[in-house]
Protein backbone atom coordinates (compact mmCIF):
# COMPACT_ATOMS: atom_id res chain seq x y z
CA UNK A 1 0.00 0.00 0.00
CA UNK A 2 1.05 3.49 -0.65
CA UNK A 3 2.35 5.62 1.92
CA UNK A 4 -0.46 8.39 2.66
CA UNK A 5 1.45 10.65 4.84
CA UNK A 6 2.59 13.37 1.97
CA UNK A 7 6.16 13.39 1.37
CA UNK A 8 8.40 16.18 2.89
CA UNK A 9 11.87 17.93 2.32
CA UNK A 10 12.72 19.28 5.73
CA UNK A 11 15.14 22.16 5.65
CA UNK A 12 14.87 22.32 9.63
CA UNK A 13 16.49 19.55 11.01
CA UNK A 14 19.58 19.73 13.47
CA UNK A 15 22.51 17.10 14.18
CA UNK A 16 24.49 17.08 17.27
CA UNK A 17 28.27 15.15 16.56
CA UNK A 18 29.85 13.90 19.65
CA UNK A 19 32.64 16.33 19.34
CA UNK A 20 30.13 18.87 19.68
CA UNK A 21 27.70 18.31 22.55
CA UNK A 22 31.62 17.52 24.48
CA UNK A 23 32.37 21.06 23.56
CA UNK A 24 29.34 22.60 24.45
CA UNK A 25 29.52 20.83 27.99
CA UNK A 26 32.53 21.70 28.53
CA UNK A 27 32.34 25.10 27.77
CA UNK A 28 28.59 25.81 29.72
CA UNK A 29 26.24 24.91 27.52
CA UNK A 30 24.88 22.04 28.62
CA UNK A 31 21.60 23.31 29.31
CA UNK A 32 21.44 25.71 26.60
CA UNK A 33 18.61 28.65 26.66
CA UNK A 34 17.18 27.11 29.15
CA UNK A 35 16.15 23.87 28.14
CA UNK A 36 16.99 21.01 30.82
CA UNK A 37 19.60 19.07 28.24
CA UNK A 38 21.12 18.59 25.18
CA UNK A 39 19.21 15.73 23.19
CA UNK A 40 20.59 13.00 22.08
CA UNK A 41 20.90 12.47 18.37
CA UNK A 42 22.36 9.68 15.44
CA UNK A 43 22.02 9.22 12.35
CA UNK A 44 20.20 5.99 12.42
CA UNK A 45 17.47 7.79 15.07
CA UNK A 46 16.89 10.77 12.07
CA UNK A 47 16.61 8.06 9.40
CA UNK A 48 13.72 6.75 11.35
CA UNK A 49 12.33 9.89 12.01
CA UNK A 50 12.36 10.92 8.98
CA UNK A 51 11.00 7.37 7.09
CA UNK A 52 8.08 7.92 9.90
CA UNK A 53 7.25 11.03 8.51
CA UNK A 54 8.34 9.96 4.78
CA UNK A 55 10.68 13.04 4.76
CA UNK A 56 12.65 12.33 1.52
CA UNK A 57 15.38 14.51 2.54
CA UNK A 58 17.04 16.52 5.97
CA UNK A 59 18.39 19.91 5.79
CA UNK A 60 20.98 19.44 8.82
CA UNK A 61 22.22 22.66 10.52
CA UNK A 62 23.71 23.65 13.83
CA UNK A 63 20.99 24.97 16.85
CA UNK A 64 21.58 27.10 19.34
CA UNK A 65 24.10 28.03 20.41
CA UNK A 66 26.08 27.78 17.59
CA UNK A 67 29.45 27.01 17.13
CA UNK A 68 30.84 30.55 18.82
CA UNK A 69 30.48 29.08 22.60
CA UNK A 70 32.78 31.53 24.56
CA UNK A 71 33.00 34.91 23.61
CA UNK A 72 36.53 36.30 22.44
CA UNK A 73 37.79 32.86 21.91
CA UNK A 74 37.82 32.87 17.94
CA UNK A 75 40.15 29.37 17.99
CA UNK A 76 38.36 27.16 19.99
CA UNK A 77 34.78 28.29 17.80
CA UNK A 78 36.92 27.49 14.50
CA UNK A 79 37.81 24.27 16.17
CA UNK A 80 34.37 23.84 16.51
CA UNK A 81 33.00 24.71 13.44
CA UNK A 82 35.09 22.93 11.09
CA UNK A 83 34.49 19.78 13.18
CA UNK A 84 31.03 19.95 12.66
CA UNK A 85 31.09 20.76 9.28
CA UNK A 86 33.02 18.10 7.95
CA UNK A 87 30.68 15.54 10.54
CA UNK A 88 27.63 17.44 8.18
CA UNK A 89 29.69 16.32 5.26
CA UNK A 90 30.07 12.87 6.37
CA UNK A 91 26.37 12.61 7.09
CA UNK A 92 25.99 13.78 3.29
CA UNK A 93 28.40 11.37 1.81
CA UNK A 94 27.03 8.67 3.15
CA UNK A 95 23.36 9.72 2.51
CA UNK A 96 23.91 11.73 -0.31
CA UNK A 97 19.72 11.51 -1.26
CA UNK A 98 18.63 11.86 2.52
CA UNK A 99 20.92 14.58 3.51
CA UNK A 100 21.59 18.11 3.05
CA UNK A 101 24.09 20.57 4.96
CA UNK A 102 23.79 23.78 6.01
CA UNK A 103 27.26 24.64 6.88
CA UNK A 104 27.83 26.66 10.39
CA UNK A 105 30.07 30.13 10.04
CA UNK A 106 32.20 31.27 13.25
CA UNK A 107 30.82 34.42 13.57
CA UNK A 108 31.01 36.87 14.58
CA UNK A 109 34.82 35.67 13.79
CA UNK A 110 34.83 37.61 10.05
CA UNK A 111 38.18 36.12 9.01
CA UNK A 112 37.46 32.85 10.10
CA UNK A 113 33.93 32.90 8.56
CA UNK A 114 35.12 33.79 5.31
CA UNK A 115 37.65 31.37 5.29
CA UNK A 116 34.80 28.25 6.68
CA UNK A 117 32.21 29.89 3.92
CA UNK A 118 34.73 28.80 0.98
CA UNK A 119 35.64 25.91 2.38
CA UNK A 120 32.42 24.53 2.99
CA UNK A 121 30.81 25.63 -0.50
CA UNK A 122 34.49 24.60 -2.34
CA UNK A 123 35.19 21.40 -0.52
CA UNK A 124 32.30 20.07 1.33
CA UNK A 125 29.77 21.09 -1.35
CA UNK A 126 27.44 22.59 1.13
CA UNK A 127 23.88 23.36 0.29
CA UNK A 128 23.87 26.81 2.31
CA UNK A 129 24.54 28.09 5.52
CA UNK A 130 23.45 28.33 9.17
CA UNK A 131 23.54 31.68 10.96
CA UNK A 132 22.09 32.34 14.36
CA UNK A 133 19.99 35.43 14.85
CA UNK A 134 23.15 36.81 16.99
CA UNK A 135 25.97 36.12 18.26
CA UNK A 136 27.39 37.23 21.25
CA UNK A 137 25.32 40.66 21.10
CA UNK A 138 26.32 41.08 17.12
CA UNK A 139 23.07 40.72 14.97
CA UNK A 140 23.26 40.16 11.62
CA UNK A 141 23.06 43.08 9.81
CA UNK A 142 26.39 44.93 12.23
CA UNK A 143 28.51 46.61 9.84
CA UNK A 144 31.64 44.32 10.49
CA UNK A 145 29.65 40.96 9.13
CA UNK A 146 29.43 43.11 5.55
CA UNK A 147 32.49 41.29 3.68
CA UNK A 148 30.45 38.19 4.63
CA UNK A 149 27.82 38.92 3.03
CA UNK A 150 29.24 40.24 0.37
CA UNK A 151 30.46 37.10 -0.35
CA UNK A 152 27.31 35.03 0.24
CA UNK A 153 25.72 37.33 -2.17
CA UNK A 154 28.44 36.71 -4.83
CA UNK A 155 27.67 32.74 -4.49
CA UNK A 156 24.48 33.80 -4.85
CA UNK A 157 23.71 31.60 -1.30
CA UNK A 158 20.90 30.22 0.79
CA UNK A 159 21.36 31.37 4.42
CA UNK A 160 19.00 29.81 6.92
CA UNK A 161 18.87 31.52 9.92
CA UNK A 162 17.76 29.86 12.86
CA UNK A 163 17.18 32.06 16.47
CA UNK A 164 19.01 32.05 19.81
CA UNK A 165 18.56 33.71 23.20
CA UNK A 166 18.64 37.53 22.66
CA UNK A 167 21.96 39.04 23.67
CA UNK A 168 23.20 42.23 24.69
CA UNK A 169 26.66 43.78 23.17
CA UNK A 170 27.98 43.80 26.29
CA UNK A 171 27.33 40.21 25.65
CA UNK A 172 24.86 39.60 28.19
CA UNK A 173 22.23 37.06 27.63
CA UNK A 174 18.61 39.11 27.40
CA UNK A 175 16.67 36.85 29.75
CA UNK A 176 13.62 38.47 31.23
CA UNK A 177 11.98 36.21 32.45
CA UNK A 178 14.23 33.52 34.05
CA UNK A 179 11.89 30.84 34.34
CA UNK A 180 10.09 30.43 31.53
CA UNK A 181 13.23 28.55 28.26
CA UNK A 182 14.15 31.00 25.94
CA UNK A 183 12.73 28.75 22.71
CA UNK A 184 9.03 28.94 24.53
CA UNK A 185 8.68 32.51 23.34
CA UNK A 186 12.40 34.37 22.87
CA UNK A 187 13.18 32.84 20.41
CA UNK A 188 10.65 34.09 18.16
CA UNK A 189 11.26 37.47 19.55
CA UNK A 190 15.12 37.50 18.49
CA UNK A 191 14.24 35.94 14.77
CA UNK A 192 12.09 39.12 14.34
CA UNK A 193 14.67 41.10 15.78
CA UNK A 194 17.03 40.28 13.23
CA UNK A 195 15.18 40.43 10.14
CA UNK A 196 14.15 43.96 10.96
CA UNK A 197 17.74 44.61 11.42
CA UNK A 198 19.17 43.44 8.16
CA UNK A 199 16.66 45.45 6.56
CA UNK A 200 17.54 48.64 8.89
CA UNK A 201 21.00 48.23 8.25
CA UNK A 202 20.66 47.52 4.14
CA UNK A 203 21.76 44.70 3.88
CA UNK A 204 18.83 42.85 2.34
CA UNK A 205 18.74 45.76 -0.13
CA UNK A 206 22.95 45.78 -1.02
CA UNK A 207 23.02 42.39 -1.37
CA UNK A 208 20.08 41.25 -3.49
CA UNK A 209 21.29 37.62 -4.51
CA UNK A 210 20.94 36.50 -0.75
CA UNK A 211 18.38 34.13 -0.08
CA UNK A 212 17.36 33.74 3.58
CA UNK A 213 15.16 31.06 5.40
CA UNK A 214 13.32 32.30 8.64
CA UNK A 215 12.21 29.44 10.60
CA UNK A 216 9.09 29.25 12.66
CA UNK A 217 6.87 31.07 10.43
CA UNK A 218 8.31 33.73 10.66
CA UNK A 219 8.28 33.95 14.51
CA UNK A 220 6.62 37.32 15.48
CA UNK A 221 7.25 39.14 12.22
CA UNK A 222 3.52 39.54 10.71
CA UNK A 223 1.77 41.44 12.66
CA UNK A 224 4.83 44.32 12.87
CA UNK A 225 5.48 44.52 9.03
CA UNK A 226 3.84 47.66 8.19
CA UNK A 227 5.09 48.94 11.86
CA UNK A 228 8.76 48.75 11.40
CA UNK A 229 8.66 49.51 7.69
CA UNK A 230 6.69 52.83 8.39
CA UNK A 231 8.32 54.20 11.86
CA UNK A 232 11.66 53.56 10.51
CA UNK A 233 12.29 56.48 8.51
CA UNK A 234 9.66 58.59 10.38
CA UNK A 235 11.63 59.11 13.39
CA UNK A 236 14.41 61.21 13.13
CA UNK A 237 18.53 60.29 13.52
CA UNK A 238 17.54 56.95 13.87
CA UNK A 239 20.11 55.17 11.60
CA UNK A 240 17.52 52.97 9.14
CA UNK A 241 18.24 52.43 5.40
CA UNK A 242 17.15 54.66 2.82
CA UNK A 243 15.70 51.40 1.41
CA UNK A 244 12.99 50.60 4.24
CA UNK A 245 9.43 51.54 2.93
CA UNK A 246 6.60 49.21 3.31
CA UNK A 247 6.36 48.70 -0.67
CA UNK A 248 10.52 47.38 -0.23
CA UNK A 249 9.90 45.33 2.55
CA UNK A 250 6.93 43.56 1.32
CA UNK A 251 8.81 42.70 -1.83
CA UNK A 252 11.48 41.65 -0.58
CA UNK A 253 9.66 39.35 1.73
CA UNK A 254 7.74 38.11 -1.22
CA UNK A 255 11.27 37.15 -3.34
CA UNK A 256 14.29 36.77 -1.02
CA UNK A 257 12.45 35.37 1.85
CA UNK A 258 10.83 31.94 2.25
CA UNK A 259 9.63 30.54 5.37
CA UNK A 260 9.72 27.14 7.41
CA UNK A 261 6.65 25.45 9.31
CA UNK A 262 8.62 24.45 12.09
CA UNK A 263 7.22 24.23 15.40
CA UNK A 264 3.21 25.49 16.14
CA UNK A 265 2.72 27.68 12.91
CA UNK A 266 -1.12 26.31 13.11
CA UNK A 267 -3.95 27.57 13.33
CA UNK A 268 -2.61 31.29 13.78
CA UNK A 269 1.07 32.14 12.81
CA UNK A 270 0.86 30.83 9.01
CA UNK A 271 -2.34 32.66 7.65
CA UNK A 272 -1.12 36.05 9.22
CA UNK A 273 2.24 34.96 7.62
CA UNK A 274 0.14 34.69 4.38
CA UNK A 275 -0.99 37.80 4.41
CA UNK A 276 2.37 38.94 2.76
CA UNK A 277 4.06 35.74 1.67
CA UNK A 278 2.93 33.76 -1.33
CA UNK A 279 2.34 30.06 -1.19
CA UNK A 280 5.35 28.88 -3.15
CA UNK A 281 7.14 30.62 -0.59
CA UNK A 282 6.25 27.97 2.58
CA UNK A 283 9.17 25.04 3.47
CA UNK A 284 8.33 22.27 6.02
CA UNK A 285 10.61 21.83 8.53
CA UNK A 286 10.77 19.44 11.96
CA UNK A 287 13.01 21.47 14.18
CA UNK A 288 14.58 17.48 15.11
CA UNK A 289 15.82 16.64 17.32
CA UNK A 290 15.09 19.48 19.68
CA UNK A 291 11.42 18.67 19.20
CA UNK A 292 11.69 15.41 20.09
CA UNK A 293 10.32 12.30 17.36
CA UNK A 294 6.95 11.68 18.88
CA UNK A 295 5.78 15.35 18.97
CA UNK A 296 7.30 16.35 15.34
CA UNK A 297 5.04 13.06 14.58
CA UNK A 298 1.98 15.36 15.86
CA UNK A 299 3.05 18.37 14.80
CA UNK A 300 2.70 16.73 11.33
CA UNK A 301 -0.46 15.28 11.98
CA UNK A 302 -2.22 18.35 13.49
CA UNK A 303 -0.16 20.11 10.54
CA UNK A 304 -2.46 18.19 8.36
CA UNK A 305 -5.55 18.53 9.84
CA UNK A 306 -5.38 22.94 9.23
CA UNK A 307 -3.60 22.77 5.83
CA UNK A 308 -6.49 23.04 3.46
CA UNK A 309 -7.63 25.83 5.64
CA UNK A 310 -4.90 27.97 3.35
CA UNK A 311 -3.67 25.55 0.86
CA UNK A 312 -6.91 24.37 -0.34
CA UNK A 313 -5.55 21.90 -2.96
CA UNK A 314 -3.47 19.10 -2.72
CA UNK A 315 -1.14 20.82 -5.44
CA UNK A 316 -0.53 23.62 -3.12
CA UNK A 317 -0.31 21.33 -0.03
CA UNK A 318 2.43 19.83 -1.94
CA UNK A 319 4.62 22.67 -2.94
CA UNK A 320 4.60 23.44 0.71
CA UNK A 321 6.05 19.97 2.01
CA UNK A 322 8.44 19.39 -0.83
CA UNK A 323 8.00 21.09 -4.28
CA UNK A 324 9.05 24.53 -3.06
CA UNK A 325 12.09 23.65 -1.59
CA UNK A 326 12.85 21.26 -4.69
CA UNK A 327 12.35 24.01 -6.63
CA UNK A 328 14.44 26.42 -4.26
CA UNK A 329 17.55 24.38 -4.79
CA UNK A 330 17.14 24.23 -8.49
CA UNK A 331 16.84 27.55 -9.37
CA UNK A 332 19.48 28.35 -6.62
CA UNK A 333 21.90 26.12 -9.01
CA UNK A 334 20.48 27.71 -12.11
CA UNK A 335 20.97 31.20 -10.91
CA UNK A 336 24.72 30.01 -10.15
CA UNK A 337 25.47 29.02 -13.13
CA UNK A 338 24.73 32.53 -14.72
Amino acid sequence: MANQIPEKIDVHSHFLPPSYREHCKANGHSAPDGFPILPEWNLDAHLKMANDLNITKSYLSISSPGVHLVPGDDQLARKVCRECNMAGAEAKIRFPDRFGLWASLPLPDVEGSLAELAYAFDELKADGVTVHTNTHGYYLGHPKFDAVWAELDRRKAIVFVHPTSGCTMQQTTACPLPEYPNPIFEFFFDTTRTVINLFYTGTVARYPNVTYIIPHAGGCLPPVIERFSLLGRSIPDIPVDSSVNPDFVKSKLKTNFYFDMAGTPWPDQLPALLAFVDKDHILYGSDYPFTPAEIVKKLAGAMEIFMPRAFETEEQRKMAYKTNAERLFREQAAAKRT
